[in-house]
């Protein structure tokens, strides 16, 4: 087995991730030793008897805003505890880069990581400054706090850990693990309600399994990229396919 995989997660809430560390790939992943993840409630760094981290604005507005020192005290606490002060500092916020296969390979890396999980209005300002952050988004809509996004990079990141999944080719094969969604998946019953397992499927024949399901990704990958033009930049590294050449592909 590779060495562990370490990320410290800082929330208000650790209890959300009870259940989500247990089950399914992530659970299989801690169960074999690939994953290991801690997570540290920051309001036990509250110095008040009232354990406050929270506060109203300055200049006044609605809801409340993270203090900073129960954030530092924590992150400090984390990378003296584990010895690590280079570990890299994951925050999720709206104005973080969009979160992508490419990210969740990089996550997958490093040794070891912190994850902050925001609430309220947001932090005060002081904590994006007093560290390097890399800062991720799951897109353009609001939610609570960082906690779901938090467990999706770690979900990503998790799968791609070595001997994680039941098959290693499975996470090649993924949506996006290739630039490109995945072919369309089948299993029995051959008929249902009408509807067929495609013949080329049931033929036994390899090769011509192997081009259909090549011509049926390339086919959705131009569909969608036509579909969301925007998505597909952002999840496109450089000098990946575009997508009129995946259309062109798939016309052939």
């Amino acid at each position: 087995m590779d060495a562990t995989v370490k990320i410290h997660v800082l929330t208000l809430f650790p209890s959300l991730f009870d259940a989500f560390l247990k089950e399914s790939i992530v659970g299989i992943a801690r169960d074999k030793g690939a994953l290991d993840v801690s997570t540290v409630d920051f309001r036990d760094f509250a110095t008040d008897r009232h354990r406050t981290v929270d506060d109203r604005p300055y200049g006044g507005g609605p809801g409340m805003v993270i203090k900073p020192e129960p954030v530092f005290d924590a992150i400090e606490n984390v990378r003296q505890t584990s010895g690590n002060e280079s570990m890299p500092l994951i925050l999720f916020t709206p104005t973080g880069e969009p979160m992508d296969q490419r990210r969740a390979e990089w996550l997958a890396a490093q040794p070891e990581s912190l994850m902050l999980c925001g609430r309220y209005e947001g932090f005060d300002e002081r904590i994006h400054e007093g560290f390097d952050w890399v800062e991720i988004s799951l897109g353009p809509f609001v939610m609570s706090g960082g906690e779901i996004a938090a467990m999706a990079a770690i979900e990503s990141a998790a799968r791609l850990l070595p001997g994680v999944l039941g098959h290693e080719e499975s996470a090649v094969q993924d949506s996006f693990a290739q630039n490109r969604l995945d072919h369309p998946h089948y299993t029995r019953p051959p008929s249902y309600r009408g509807r067929q397992v495609p013949d080329v499927l049931l033929s036994g024949d390899h090769e011509r399994i192997a081009r259909w399901r090549e011509n049926q990704s390339e086919t959705r990958t131009a569909t969608w990229a036509d579909r969301f033009p925007r998505a597909f930049d952002e999840q496109s590294p450089q000098g990946a396919t575009s997508p009129h050449t995946w259309k062109e592909k798939a016309e052939r």
